[in-house]
């Protein structure tokens, strides 16, 4: 999937501003499928805008700096299908946590229980987000993809309570329940 592909994807459900889609692709819903930023999503809205893929209208306020609304045209929905039907590439997963893991017996006790400590509440804050998203969505598509991430983060957060003092040698606090 690319930039195009995803500002499509985010126009299905809507017109938007350049602003809401990169916020929607950044750290929004869409935060997990692909990186976006400034520097591609207007380009990527620059050039779907004159393949006529998507329109864009100018919003002017008085007093305020005006904005652009961006829509999906019909050219644009159907090169959405088409781009969702190119055969799928495997997940790419990074993690700065896991690469930290990998040296977890040069990092010491106190850093190493800092980190697993951290994580579990990342993960935990994550599946609070997850199962609100949920219950704010009644896109049967979305509440898939959303309730795959809670089986993820649910694993992640189970995984952790059994694994984390096995990082290394070292002893590790150890997850508790409540946490």
């Amino acid at each position: 999937m690319n930039v195009r592909t995803l500002c499509l994807g985010i126009l299905y459900f809507g017109e938007a501003t350049g602003y809401e889609i990169r916020k929607t692709a950044s750290e929004g819903g869409f935060s997990h499928f692909i990186e976006a930023n400034y520097g591609s999503i207007y380009p990527a809205l620059t050039k779907l805008t004159q393949d006529e893929l998507v329109t864009m209208r100018e919003e002017v306020f008085s007093g305020k700096p005006s904005r652009k609304v961006y829509a999906l045209t019909d050219q644009g929905r159907e090169a959405l299908k088409a781009a969702l039907n190119e055969p799928l590439r495997a997940d790419i997963f990074k993690s700065e946590f896991l690469f930290l893991s990998l040296y977890a017996d040069l990092l010491g006790t106190e850093r190493l229980t800092e980190i697993m400590k951290q994580r579990r509440a990342d993960l935990r804050n994550e599946l609070t987000r997850l199962h609100d998203a949920m219950g704010q969505c009644d896109h049967p598509g979305s509440n898939f993809a959303i309730g795959y991430g809670i089986a993820l983060t649910e694993a992640a957060i189970s995984y952790m309570a059994t694994h984390a003092a096995s990082a290394s040698g070292l002893q590790v606090e150890p997850a508790r329940a409540a946490e």
